[in-house]
């Protein structure tokens, strides 16, 4: 076990040594460590492929606002179960099993009731339309141990109304009441969104706003009043923002955008002002628009582009913002705080550290540290008592998580690509068997920090390379450079990667697969398709395979605007464009030379499970190696443990015989 790191009158300093079992167990939060501990199996073992195949052993913990009470969740095999203990005394105050119930996050809306949002593939009673996942939100008393949903299934305003929600919840405190602010919807010819007050003292409901097929999303201020309102009409392409005058919301600023239009973060550092992201000269920008006289503010002065706003638990306002490069960077508007922060950041040195939550007064944090010193779990820290105490792993039995290095290599016509290269234990890293491992998105990034199917490939002996191709969301050039170029230079900046790894002697070019899930399960069969010769086998997890058919499907289901997002990347006019044959792998089956493994979630509702079944069929047709595996009542995102697995073991299996690691 982690021994607790001290608070000294320079800041936090890590300490891995020196304190007595008696000190351990008298620090705060050790009786938190020891109901954790109930539920976890032995230590010391191998890591065997079920730790990284399984869902984290903890995850989802969240503070108390008044710091008193802590919430996660423990997974042990396929038990879950989501425990609320006081931190003074470790008293379990809460133990709910989640069974199959797919969370997505847990929060404190007061110190005695925890939201808790799940999702699920199956279509609300009542409702017809497109499959997709629904969320719901569940509230649970803490006191009087009872859980409730809202909204309530019921009618509301005489609107028929679903327990769905479809935005971030807003929490506020008004007349010594909690107050939740409800993106949701109602019914009546359509499915609209509206947006419900829940008081949570009384269990009161009402919609306080319908909005219209255009409404985008709300913003309620500390009295619990709507102060604004954004809608986008897709069809004309046309944005606008309306803030309260009075008791009507009026329209203050509007323009038009095919895709990108200005985005409402919040409230600015003052109470008058909002935070607006907006698009100039082709870069995200933060502005401040006055809630007084409508007007914007010039660029806010930081110099590091902030992805995130991060805002205070009692005035709602934003009092910092985070930016990603190799890992995730907060950055603080008051002094004060700033330095608490980096002396937590300075605690563990060389280590990666993540804002998880926090008290409202911002003397507790909790904090995931991934790192060689440390290893990967959550920590306490508490600015009162200056102490850093380990409340669990996120994984039993990953200690020390294996190295991963930043490299950066020039893609073939010179655009500089950065990537991350984990290494297997034990092994100089030289002449290695290598696992290209793209992400999906495809705008999203990998980072260093700790990526189970990264991991869990390197532990079984390979090197494991995720490349932030061009159209990665590094900075909006990075992202732009891959319009147009999906399944053309989107590609060959992987194999790219591969010929300079080959080239330094890190890996052996003879040995080389490639594996990845949506954008990346794309990308793995047109590695084998469109760029053959570099890779000796592939795995393709919900990958898209024939444009054309995922385009037409993206019509039916979606909006304009996601049409002309996947226009834009694929550099074509819609699904009815010749091009997109070019680069759809079903329509290159010739190519196929190498074994192709492919995987999908029965209940995937974001890439159709037909994208691989159709090309299962169309490959076996064609006479090719080809395997293929369903996972039952699976999701897009891997949701459960236990498919979760199953596709770690069928990868890893398929890896092995066709790219034998030793």
């Amino acid at each position: 076990m982690v021994e607790p790191a001290s608070i000294g009158t320079n800041g936090i300093k890590g300490s891995r040594a020196g304190r007595s079992v008696r000190g351990r167990r008298a620090a705060l939060a050790s009786t938190v460590l020891m109901f954790v501990a109930l539920l976890a199996p032995p230590a010391g073992r191998t890591v065997p492929l079920e730790v990284y195949g399984r869902l984290p052993n903890l995850e989802e913990v969240a503070l108390s606002p008044d710091g008193t009470r802590l919430a996660f969740v423990r997974t042990t095999q396929d038990s879950r179960i989501l425990a609320v203990v006081t931190l003074a005394e470790g008293k379990a105050l809460a133990r709910l099993r989640v069974g199959e119930a797919k969370l997505r996050s847990i929060e404190w809306a007061d110190n005695d009731h925890l939201m808790i949002v799940t999702s699920a593939t199956s279509m609300p009673f009542g409702l017809i339309g497109a499959e997709r996942e629904w969320f719901m939100l569940h509230v649970f008393d803490v006191v009087k141990q009872k859980m409730h949903e809202y909204p309530n299934n019921d009618r509301v305003n005489d609107l028929r109304t679903m327990n769905v929600l479809s935005g971030r919840v807003m929490i506020r405190r008004v007349d010594g009441h909690t107050i939740l602010f409800l993106p949701g919807i109602y019914v009546v010819d359509e499915t609209l969104p509206a947006l419900f007050r829940i008081d949570l003292q009384t269990g009161a409901q009402r919609i306080i706003r319908q909005g219209t097929s255009s409404t985008d999303e709300w913003l309620v201020n500390e009295a619990g009043e709507i102060v604004a309102e954004e809608d986008y009409n897709d069809r004309e392409q046309r944005w606008r923002l309306l803030e309260r005058r009075g008791a009507h919301l009026e329209e203050i600023a509007s323009g038009h955008a095919a895709i990108d239009y200005p985005e409402l973060l919040g409230f600015g550092p003052a109470g008058d002002t909002l935070l607006m992201q907006t698009i100039e000269d082709g870069d995200p920008v933060w502005r401040l628009l006055s809630l007084k006289d409508g007007t914007f503010g010039p660029p806010m002065a930081e110099r590091k582009t902030l992805t995130s706003p991060i805002e205070d638990r009692k005035s709602y306002r934003m009092i910092g913002g985070v930016y990603i490069d190799d890992a995730s960077h907060y950055v603080f508007f008051d002094p004060a705080m700033q330095a608490h922060w980096d002396a937590i950041v300075r605690a563990f040195s060389g280590e990666r550290v993540q804002l998880v939550s926090n008290s409202s007064d911002f003397t507790k944090i909790i904090v995931r540290v991934d790192g060689p010193t440390h290893g990967y779990l959550y920590e306490l820290v508490d600015l009162t008592t200056h102490k850093a105490l380990p409340i669990g792993n996120v994984y039993d039995g990953v200690t020390e998580p294996l190295e991963v290095r930043r490299i950066t290599y020039a893609a073939a016509d010179g655009l500089s690509i950065p990537a991350y290269l984990t290494l297997p234990h034990g092994k100089p890293p030289q002449n290695l068997p290598l696992i290209v491992l793209p992400h999906g998105g495809p705008a999203v990034r990998d980072t260093a920090d700790f990526d189970w199917w990264a991991q869990a490939l390197a532990d079984q002996g390979y090197a494991v390379l995720q490349p932030n191709y061009r159209g990665s969301e590094l900075d909006l050039s990075h992202l732009a450079a891959g319009y147009g170029e999906w399944g053309r230079k989107m590609q060959t900046d992987l194999s790219d990667g591969v010929r300079y790894l080959a080239k330094e002697g890190i890996v052996d070019p003879a040995r080389v697969c490639i594996a990845g899930g949506s954008y990346g399960g794309y990308a793995a069969l047109a590695g084998v398709t469109l760029d053959p010769g570099v890779y000796r086998c592939a795995v393709s997890v919900a990958g898209l395979s024939d444009l054309k058919r995922m385009l037409q499907w993206t019509n039916e289901t979606h909006t304009q605007r996601s049409q002309r997002y996947w226009d834009r990347f694929m550099g074509v006019t819609g699904p009815g464009d010749p091009k997109l044959d070019a680069i759809s792998p079903i329509k290159h089956l010739d190519a196929v030379n190498v074994p192709v493994l492919l995987i999908h979630g029965r209940d995937d509702t974001v890439v159709p499970f037909e994208q691989s079944s159709k090309m299962f069929d169309a490959l076996r047709r064609a006479k090719k190696e080809v395997e293929m595996v369903s996972l039952k009542k699976e999701d897009h995102w891997l949701s459960r443990g236990e498919t979760r697995l199953q596709m770690l073991q069928a990868s890893v299996t398929f890896l092995r015989a066709h790219n034998p690691p030793d």
